[in-house]
């Protein structure tokens, strides 16, 4: 289908844009890389009178570090993470999960703003950000302001952006040396939306488990921070017994849809064996 007529700007600071979309109200919506507002308007399920396109603004691009932290305007694409080298040095898991994001042609103009803002629960990055304990800066008419990753998913498509506020970077603190990561997602096909994935950032010690975190994609109406998961192998080996007990706390926590990509038990159950799969592969990593 053909979206419906309406009007275009391009702003060049956030600034402008802020103004824009606090002037246009509701009838307004900031376009990134498009991949979910665009096929919403062709199907008419989102019918925004007005479109304010961030590609202008070239101080919501780059990647640098401020101390431990690594930060990311929020228009850098999922190819610029790729060709990182601070990416891949310092917070790896950021570089394996972008190359399973949908195809090359997608990852050369999505963006990782667009892809933690929109609230999509089938979206990869926001699992990450919540295992990376990864901040978000908002900037809106009464300024700017920092919101943790956990505090941002609110429902599908609901986020902590109020009206007028955009979302100009993400900033993650760099993961300790020596950590262990892995990200495992399972698509019916390439570019498809994970029917479960898991992300897992963890530390060894002696053998045993020091530290964890692990993300759920896809497998609730907002991404999931797997707590009881990740307190369940501290201190264990990531033997049978440890990886079976992190699963089934991760499950219990699940609560996807039915749909084409299978039905609810089906789905928690993949997604207690992607845990299991990324915390095996992030424990083989770590130093």
């Amino acid at each position: 289908m053909i979206p419906g007529a309406f009007s275009y700007h391009r702003p060049a600071s956030v600034a402008d844009a802020v103004k824009l979309l606090s002037d246009l109200g509701e009838d307004a919506r900031p376009l990134a890389g498009g991949h979910s507002l665009v096929p919403m308007m062709k199907l008419r399920l989102a019918s925004p009178a007005h479109l304010v396109d961030l590609h202008g603004i070239a101080g919501l691009k780059g990647i640098g570090r401020d101390g431990n932290s690594l930060v990311i305007g929020a228009m850098t694409t999922q190819h610029d993470l790729l060709a990182s080298d601070d990416v891949a040095r310092s917070v790896p898991i950021l570089h394996e999960a972008a190359l399973l994001i949908a195809d090359p042609q997608v990852r050369y103009r999505g963006t990782i703003g667009g892809n933690v803002a929109n609230g999509d629960p089938g979206n990869d990055m926001p699992a990450l950000m919540l295992t990376l304990g990864a901040t978000y800066r908002l900037e809106g008419p009464n300024g700017a302001r920092e919101v943790k990753a956990a505090d941002f998913y609110q429902g599908a498509y609901f986020t902590a952006l109020e009206p007028g506020e955009i979302l100009t970077a993400v900033s993650i603190p760099v993961p300790a040396p020596g950590h262990g990561y892995a990200y495992e997602k399972l698509k019916r096909k390439v570019g498809d939306y994970a029917t479960a994935a898991a992300a897992v950032v963890l530390t060894m010690a002696s053998g045993k488990v020091a530290s964890c975190a692990i993300g759920l994609t896809n497998v609730h109406e907002t991404p999931l921070l797997a707590t009881a998961a990740a307190q369940a192998v501290i201190g264990t080996s990531l033997d049978a017994a440890a990886l079976k007990n992190a699963a089934a706390a991760a499950e219990a926590i699940m609560a996807p849809a039915a749909d084409t990509r299978g039905p609810v038990e089906y789905r928690k159950h993949v997604g207690g064996i992607m845990v299991a799969r990324a915390l095996q592969r992030a424990a083989s990593r770590a130093r």
